[in-house]
């Protein structure tokens, strides 16, 4: 018999009436009712309300002892009255009526209550992460992600798919993020990195000869944090699979989506077959590579319209013809909205740092026309074009931004998604889940003009491979693509480039010799040249995942044990100063600042 316990704090029921039990945890809750006290004592699968009556003897010892103190508690199982029965809790028709405890684990005054979800500072949070983690939704949270993980690890075993370990210490990097380095005592001046992703080495356990791995694997990357982004380390579903095309790997991923999100949550979703859309039109209509498909709201490009006679928006018409781009949203039925609705929509653009957004609305009386600051400069004919190439109708409103085409995506992209939430048009109770496609192999460089891969630079160009157009790399598409939900981006995957030659090709473009990728890539380019097959992966973020899962818009609220805003383990004050002789067995010197 266990020492501690018959039952844990969330198993006990009319069943059990009458046995003599025993119970451990946290005290929760007090409640003292003169003659009765009353003790919810809470562990890791639930509650159950403890009572004991003054003629105890050991009733004042209770009453002293501060919440969040450890108890064993022991005692016989009483049915409760109708009245009292807590339909809240699984254990809520009975109660313990103490005989005796002990005393497993004091504590010292709390600086947070444990009981109540209320809101606290990030740095009191992070600092007792161990309390915050007792608290209910929190607690909930980190069982949650304990048991996604454990469904996908069972799931992608189904698949037939084998789970391997790869290394944590391995060589920077040239491409992505900032590593975390690790210097090297045996190797003096030498350093490790940590990886960013285990990219090159699960292609290289395809070039060995297995077919299917996954592992549920941590990654490193010294970036600033974000509500969805750690600032040092997270974890992603790694997958890599031989002798597949692009869609082989979308036929895995969305039979465990479907399966998971239908596993753990009851939330609708919109698409079971989940919609592939190109990079071109996914940057078109949304304004972004990561569209949230639950917002109706599309835009539209009528740069066009700028160049008629019958158009006299002269501002517009002018940028136009100095190389800029007008594109439009349109919202249904929003006649009837007050000046100060459209005129807000405006403001707020301008305060993200924009030129705002011009707007009309359209109308018909005996003719069509627009109403709003802009609706004079229009003809009714261009109204009616402008009406054909948006699908708007009369009584709808048209938004416009005009300017370089990056800085009109940004902001009708962010605008889409305000105006939206303004009219209550997203459904917070589904799950959106699409494919962007064709995603340009290369992209000009904003500050150094040069051409640089605009994804993975190990992945397969489309069309055919032996009439490879190089000289205009800017038209190359690639076999890359993203998973999107809800406006969330849950990971990139391709299929890869398994042909060296061809890799040493596209590695020109972007600047780098063969030399350069001789060295910068020697494992994965040597491995290339001894028979490697056709492969692809992806890498869905489980930290995302569990997110979507949970309801949470912040990662600390789904990570165990989460860094700040600025890279700082509060609990474990990390990082750390080290010692003069851990520097000098590392043949390191810090230049301190003056």
């Amino acid at each position: 018999m266990n020492k501690y316990r018959t039952h844990n704090c969330g198993e006990l029921s009319k069943a059990h009436k009458e046995k003599e039990i025993s119970l451990s945890g946290w005290i929760n809750k007090k409640r003292d009712h003169g003659n009765l006290l009353f003790i919810d004592l809470r562990d890791n699968y639930g509650i159950t309300q403890c009572v004991i009556d003054k003629s105890n003897e050991i009733f004042k010892k209770i009453e002293k002892l501060s919440l969040e103190t450890v108890l064993k508690i022991t005692g016989s199982v009483i049915e409760r009255s109708n009245e009292t029965i807590n339909k809240n809790i699984p254990t809520g028709e009975i109660e313990v009526k103490i005989k005796n405890i002990d005393i497993l684990g004091e504590t010292k005054e709390l600086p947070m209550p444990v009981f109540s979800d209320q809101e606290y500072s990030e740095e009191i949070r992070l600092k007792y992460r161990f309390l915050d983690l007792r608290r209910k939704k929190i607690h909930q949270n980190i069982i949650l992600r304990s048991n996604i993980i454990s469904f996908i690890r069972n799931e992608m075993q189904k698949l037939g798919f084998l789970e391997f370990q790869t290394p944590i210490l391995t060589s920077s990097s040239p491409e992505g993020a900032r590593d975390f380095l690790v210097p090297s005592r045996l190797n003096p001046g030498k350093f490790y990195a940590l990886p960013q992703a285990p990219q090159q080495f699960k292609q290289l356990i395809m070039v060995s000869g297995f077919d299917k791995y996954f592992q549920i694997a941590p990654c490193f990357r010294d970036e600033d944090a974000r509500a969805d982004r750690s600032p040092g380390e997270f974890y992603q579903l790694d997958v890599e699979m031989s002798f597949v095309e692009q869609e082989d790997v979308f036929k895995v991923i969305e039979k465990l989506f479907l399966k998971l999100f239908k596993t753990f949550s009851n939330k609708k979703i919109l698409h079971e077959k989940f919609p592939r859309i190109t990079y071109k039109d996914a940057m078109l209509k949304y304004g972004t590579d990561k569209p949230d498909l639950r917002n109706p709201l599309e835009i539209s490009d009528l740069t066009n319209i700028f160049e008629r006679e019958d158009v006299k928006f002269e501002i517009f018409k002018k940028l136009v013809k100095n190389g800029s781009v007008v594109r439009a949203l349109v919202t249904k039925n929003t006649v009837d909205k007050p000046r100060s609705f459209f005129d807000g929509i405006d403001k707020w653009a301008k305060d993200l740092g924009s030129s705002g957004l011009a707007y009309f609305t359209l109308e018909k009386k005996s003719t069509i026309s627009a109403k709003g600051p802009i609706g004079k400069f229009f003809s009714e004919n261009s109204l009616i074009e402008i009406m054909k190439q948006t699908n708007a109708s009369t009584g709808d409103t048209v938004f416009f931004s005009c300017g370089k085409k990056d800085d009109v995506e940004k902001i009708l992209s962010v605008a889409r998604n305000k105006i939206a939430e303004d009219l209550g048009l997203i459904d917070n109770n589904c799950f959106s889940f699409c494919w962007v496609v064709d995603y340009p192999m290369y992209e000009v460089d904003e500050i150094s003009k040069k051409i640089k891969f605009s994804h993975n630079p190990f992945s397969m160009p489309q069309g055919d491979l032996k009439k490879l157009d190089l000289s205009n790399p800017l038209d190359i598409k690639a076999y890359q693509y993203d998973i999107v939900c809800n406006g969330i981006e849950l990971s990139s995957g391709a299929i890869r480039n398994h042909i060296p030659e061809l890799m040493y090709k596209l590695f020109a473009v972007a600047g780098y010799s063969k030399n350069d990728v001789n060295n910068k890539f020697s494992g994965m380019i040597n491995a290339l040249s001894y028979g490697a097959p056709p492969h692809g992966g992806i890498a869905p973020g489980i930290d995302r995942i569990v997110m979507l899962l949970a309801n949470e818009k912040n990662i600390r609220e789904i990570t165990m044990f989460p860094m700040n805003q600025n890279a700082q383990d509060l609990m474990m004050n990390a990082p750390s100063e080290v010692s003069d002789d851990q520097l000098k067995e590392l043949n390191l010197m810090l230049k301190r600042k003056s």
